[in-house]
């Protein structure tokens, strides 16, 4: 270790200097760097650096003869005052004073922080009485916290003996008060991170389950019971010796990350950004391919985060009962002859219950299911559920009477209400299967999944259970439809329980994941149809989303072969519940009504072609019969004559009357009609939202690079394009439709339309965007997606689908679609998706002959739109 005590050979005015003093610091600082990464005990380097900055300070203070004042004391208080110092930490001090200092006296005071300030040391300073302190502590709860804290320095030990005396009186924050105001703290801090210990970018301090949690112990144990530390606190029992050194074991894995975030990072910051996560994984000693260390690093962080925020939890209800008066000792009701409920807790009767019978952990949570009383398990049924945790020898699943219980759990009805998320917090789940209990913890180094695969699995199942929910009708009508009409529900249960089990193993997750289902399934007693039923979900749990979202869903061919797979209505609605459930888990910003149209589409399209039968496809001429019918009967009820109608439509080809409802038609052959000019652009913008979104419609004389100039344009407007039909009339006129949302994912407010309207026909009149090139999001920065172009088969023939992934920059539609206008490609359809920092694009195309493109023109569209993508 550095030596902490280290003073300068000489004691000159120079060795005061701030240059000297801070070349003194950088110098140990970069020693304790490279300690760290020689594997130094992090405990060691965080008191050493403590110690050091002890003496930098009592050097100071004497220099600045700051020592000659009796009545003055230097405190260290905070985290600085715990003898906690990580590079970058706040040193926190308090110079205490027995009366308001003379100016005399305050200018050597301010002389000695500015210097402090020179060394660049993150000084938070105050300079009180004892009276300022105390009420001011009086007042702030963080005060108080940082003065319970407090250390000496140097200078008057008796004015500071007089401050302790002071805050450990009963009137300053008795504990009761303080607990109940640090448990409050607590729920406001676990809330700005939405009550879970997963976030893309965590604090490792704050989040739930971080250092904050550990000191919160700390602070209220110090504060009832005088345990000045987590060794003491064991010492008086308020812990056990394995809780004891779990706590300690957790600290220093989240020391040590933060420890290496300092070595990182220029100014005070306790956020794993994305930009950091990689360099501090390396410096940690992870590797592995492309984003594996940081993946590694991610998940042994999110388990050290879970542990601390159950024994936070636990420990905290323990001290709810110690400190806070207890009225009335209520008496326990007997449930049967292994549990008991008091209050609103489930508590075993036995001491070593789940240890002697491990089973029984499953009877607990069974009770859990059936009783909507037990909102929770008593803290000492809790301490027994870890330990024997710890214990087991094998996994539950392994013991036959086990499995039994957790059929019997999965259909009870309330299951999913609040039995499996507490089964998953208090891994319970992890210890029953092997395979879940592989991916507790396991994160993807992207902006799409916000939750580890376990917690979104829960989420998952959250998410089904709202299905039988009334009240969710408007936002999930079609699954609040088909989730009550599912007989048995422990198959879609099973089925979201497995669908991302196999992530973080290579390969197919979907198909691992479906083997592990049907041996899962066999192996707790379900036929062999409803175990073909759960693997057949799990490897197609993707499927209903992807053809929505990226595939053409009004080609009739799409909607059989999707059919095909699907084949009979049982399995839709299987698969609509836990494709809606899932996407919902994934991002909660991810679900719109835009995507609630699409699913919807596709969902009663599929429906009607499994109830007409897959041998008897749609007739595409009736179709187009009766939506020109329909829309007609519209326009001329506005009085347009028949034959102007006629007329109009004639110009349009078959796939115009195919791929718009009658209401598009009817809307747009009015506006058409009333156009004068035809040599001027028409700009239509839908008054209400269509499919979640604002149409733009664009009628105008086709040019090759209007596709190219529209999005550009709308991208400069900062609207994101999620679906284009891209149409030519026969006398070389383009009916064009973008459906486009705002930042937020909805559609465009109406009080912007004429000032979108006036832009594109401004661009399309002028034939030019004055695009301004935009800077890539900041978050974007850290993430490489390699462009990937695939040529997709079609059974037509006639014309090319291309699905493209890539990283989701500023104005990439406008870069593609600049691709296609130098190639000739002449765009029929886009569907755009953005996952996260990727696109995942899907366009239909033809050559300048209007057929599929050949393998040449393939070859070479795709060397094209590598090179224009993957410039920097």
């Amino acid at each position: 270790m550095t030596d902490s005590s280290f003073i300068p050979a000489s004691d000159t005015a120079d060795a005061f200097s701030p240059e000297y003093l801070r070349q003194e610091l950088e110098h140990f600082t970069a020693q304790q760097k490279q300690q760290f990464l020689e594997h130094a005990p992090v405990t060691a380097l965080v008191e050493t650096r403590s110690h050091y900055i002890d003496n930098l300070l009592k050097r100071l203070w004497e220099h600045f003869g700051l020592f000659k004042q009796p009545e003055l004391a230097l405190i260290a208080v905070g985290g600085y005052g715990r003898g906690e110092l990580h590079p970058l930490s706040d040193v926190d001090i308090l110079i205490l004073s027995e009366a308001p200092l003379d100016d005399a006296t305050g200018t050597t005071v301010s002389a000695f922080i500015t210097l402090l300030w020179d060394l660049k040391l993150d000084i938070g300073h105050s300079v009180r009485t004892i009276a300022d302190c105390i009420q001011i502590g009086m007042e702030d709860l963080t005060v108080a916290t940082n003065l319970q804290e407090s250390r000496w320095l140097c200078g008057s030990s008796d004015i500071f003996q007089q401050l302790e005396e002071q805050i450990n009186a009963g009137h300053f924050w008795p504990s009761e008060q303080f607990y109940q105001a640090k448990l409050n703290e607590q729920k406001v801090r676990h809330a700005r991170y939405h009550d879970t210990t997963y976030n893309l970018e965590p604090d490792i301090k704050s989040s739930p389950g971080g250092l904050r949690d550990i000191h919160t112990l700390s602070w209220v144990a110090r504060r009832h019971f005088g345990a000045t530390s987590l060794l003491e606190m064991s010492r008086f029992g308020f812990l056990t010796d394995a809780e004891y050194r779990e706590l300690v074991e957790c600290q220093d894995s989240l020391w040590r990350i933060r420890f290496a975030l300092h070595c990182e990072l220029r100014r005070y910051d306790n956020r794993l950004t994305f930009g950091h996560q990689a360099s501090v994984a390396e410096l940690l000693g992870y590797t592995g391919e492309g984003n594996r260390a940081v993946e590694m690093m991610m998940k042994d962080f999110y388990r050290t985060l879970r542990r601390v925020a159950e024994l936070n939890k636990m420990l905290l209800q323990l001290f709810d009962q110690a400190i806070l008066p207890q009225d009335t000792v209520v008496a326990p009701t007997l449930l049967d002859e292994d549990f008991q409920l008091r209050g609103h807790l489930i508590e075993a009767t036995k001491p070593a219950l789940f240890q002697a019978r491990p089973e029984t952990i499953l009877d607990m949570f069974l009770h859990i299911a059936r009783n909507s009383d037990i909102e929770g398990i008593a803290a000492p049924t809790l301490r027994q559920l870890r330990t024997a945790r710890r214990r087991l020898n094998r996994f539950l699943i392994d013991i036959p009477e086990a499995r039994d219980k957790f059929m019997e759990l999965v259909r009870q009805t309330n299951c999913l209400q609040k039995a499996f998320r507490l089964m998953h917090r208090h891994g319970v789940l992890s210890a029953y299967l092997p395979q879940w209990s592989q991916i507790v913890g396991q994160m993807q180094f992207d902006l799409f999944h916000v939750y580890t695969v376990d917690e979104h699995s829960v989420r998952v199942l959250k998410n089904l259970n709202k299905f039988n929910d009334p009240e969710n009708r408007e936002r999930h009508p079609i699954c609040c439809e088909a989730y009550p009409r599912i007989a048995k529900k422990e198959i879609l249960i099973l089925a979201a329980m497995f669908h991302d089990i196999a992530k973080g193993r290579g390969g197919d997750h979907s198909e691992l994941g479906g083997v592990d289902a049907y041996d899962f399934c066999i192996q707790h007693g379900l036929s062999k149809p409803e175990a073909n039923l759960v693997k057949w979900l799990v490897n197609q749990h993707l499927l209903m989303s992807v053809t929505a979202q990226r595939r053409d869903i009004y080609d009739p061919e799409v909607v059989t072969e999707f059919a095909k797979t699907v084949r009979d209505e049982e399995r839709l609605d299987h698969l609509i519940c836990l494709t809606v459930a899932d996407i919902c888990a994934t991002n909660q910003e991810l679900w719109n009504s835009w995507k609630r149209t699409l699913l919807a589409e596709l969902y009663y399209s599929t429906q009607k072609a499994l109830r007409r039968g897959l041998e008897n496809p749609p007739d595409v001429r009736e179709r187009i019969r009766h939506n020109q019918q329909m829309a007609s009967a519209l326009l001329r009820s506005q009085n347009f004559a028949p034959r102007d109608i006629e007329v109009l439509w004639q110009r349009f080809k078959a796939d115009y009357f195919l791929r718009h409802t009658h209401k598009q038609i009817a809307w747009h052959a009015e506006a058409i009609l009333n156009h004068e000019d035809h040599d001027k652009p028409l700009i239509l913008l839908s008054k209400k939202p269509t499919r979640g979104g604002t149409e733009v419609f664009v009628y105008c004389k086709d040019k090759t690079k209007l596709f190219a100039l529209v999005v550009s344009e709308l991208d400069k407007k900062n609207l994101s394009v999620h679906d284009a039909q891209v149409m030519t009339s026969k006398d070389g006129y383009a009916l064009d439709t973008f459906m486009v949302l705002d930042p937020s994912g909805k559609a465009l407010n109406e009080n912007r339309h004429n000032t979108v309207r006036r832009a594109l026909v401004s661009a399309l009149t002028h034939w030019k965007s004055d695009r301004k090139k935009k800077r890539s999001p900041h978050k974007l920065q850290h993430f490489n997606v390699k462009t990937q172009v695939h040529f997709l088969p079609t059974k037509s023939g006639k014309k090319t689908m291309i699905e493209l992934v890539a990283l989701d920059m500023p104005g990439l539609l406008a870069r593609i679609s600049a691709v296609f206008a130098r190639q000739n490609i002449s765009l029929q359809a886009a569907k755009i998706t953005t996952i996260g920092e990727r696109a995942e694009d899907f366009f239909i195309v033809t050559n300048q002959e209007g057929t599929q493109l050949t393998e040449e023109q393939q070859a070479q569209l795709k060397e094209a739109l590598f090179t224009q993508l993957e410039k920097k």
